[in-house]
């Protein structure tokens, strides 16, 4: 089994790398986006989670295939890596092509299906898209319109694609939702901030008392959340891509540092953001490593 460096050992390897290096800028460019891989664990029964109920789950956000920060060898590596905690369930949160800035050669998001196909998990595989996944085809941002490409492409390498969607799993007899928003700001470069995500007619979608988690992409949803969803997972921002002392000085939220990384609670209402695996708008990562994210429903927090 492949064994993941923890969070906290990445970054306690942090001076001595850079030191060895002789450049903290050859760090941040080279080593951390490219080369690191995190794995951040979380445990915790949020309400509405049967407490007996032990779920894991691994989390995959903000891949952005491209060349170099992101080649097939490395989403390969990625993939290894999650199936080898063995998860009940994986759940990818959108962002798989790269923007222009950063990508020297562009990966046929083809071939990024095919390496996404070979997750494996006892409850499958789901996925929602995020607004590079929009801005990649234009197609789709001429006819305001999708299917957008890495849907269809994801879709016929049977991994279901959520949008507004909502879906019933059972697991060890126990019940849940997964519902899935569509993007928030898929026409932002057109200079329309229309929203495709519809979170009332998504959870209008569950049925029953089970809990819900929500995959939403941008984590500024949040707010609208209600305390219905027992937990909602998000990506978008990268941690910042730079991140030091637990401040993130650029952050791609209206919210600042409330929704900039990690375990997010309020007002009972939980939400978990992921630091993700790629770059975007500059290749650079300091203090905020690549990551899998590994949730334990039902269990304990992971030690300090």
């Amino acid at each position: 089994m492949l064994i993941l460096p923890t969070r906290r050992q990445v970054l306690g390897g942090f001076g001595a790398s850079a030191l060895t290096l002789g450049s903290g800028g050859a760090y941040a460019f080279i080593v951390e986006p490219r080369f690191r891989l995190a794995l951040t664990r979380y445990g915790l029964t949020p309400p509405g989670w049967a407490p007996g109920h032990r779920l894991r789950i691994a989390v995959l956000a903000d891949i952005h295939v491209c060349e170099p920060y992101m080649p097939l060898d490395r989403v390969a590596e990625i993939v290894a890596a999650t199936n080898a905690l063995a998860p009940d369930l994986i759940l990818l949160l959108g962002d798989y092509p790269a923007g222009r800035k950063v990508t020297w050669h562009r990966v046929p998001l083809s071939d990024f299906a095919r390496l996404a196909e070979d997750l494996r998990a006892p409850l499958g595989t789901y996925a929602v898209l995020g607004n590079h996944d929009w801005w990649d085809d234009p197609e789709a941002m001429r006819a305001g319109k999708g299917p957008v490409e890495i849907r269809r492409l994801l879709e016929a390498r049977g991994i279901p694609v959520l949008e507004n969607d909502a879906i019933r799993l059972t697991h060890d007899g126990q019940p849940f939702w997964i519902a899935g928003l569509a993007d928030q700001e898929p026409f932002r470069p057109l200079g329309n901030r229309q929203s495709l995500a519809d979170l009332p007619a998504t959870l209008a979608q569950v049925t029953d008392a089970a809990p819900v988690i929500l995959m939403a992409h941008e984590p500024d949803i949040f707010v609208n959340v209600p305390s219905r969803v027992s937990l909602t997972l998000s990506g978008h921002t990268h941690g910042g891509q730079i991140r030091v002392w637990g401040y993130s000085p650029v952050l791609p939220s209206r919210y600042g540092q409330r929704f900039a990384y990690g375990h997010v609670v309020e007002d009972g209402r939980h939400l978990i953001i992921s630091g993700g695996l790629g770059v975007s708008q500059v290749g650079i990562r300091v203090g905020v490593p690549p990551e899998i994210v590994l949730i334990e429903l039902g269990g304990e927090p992971p030690a300090a």
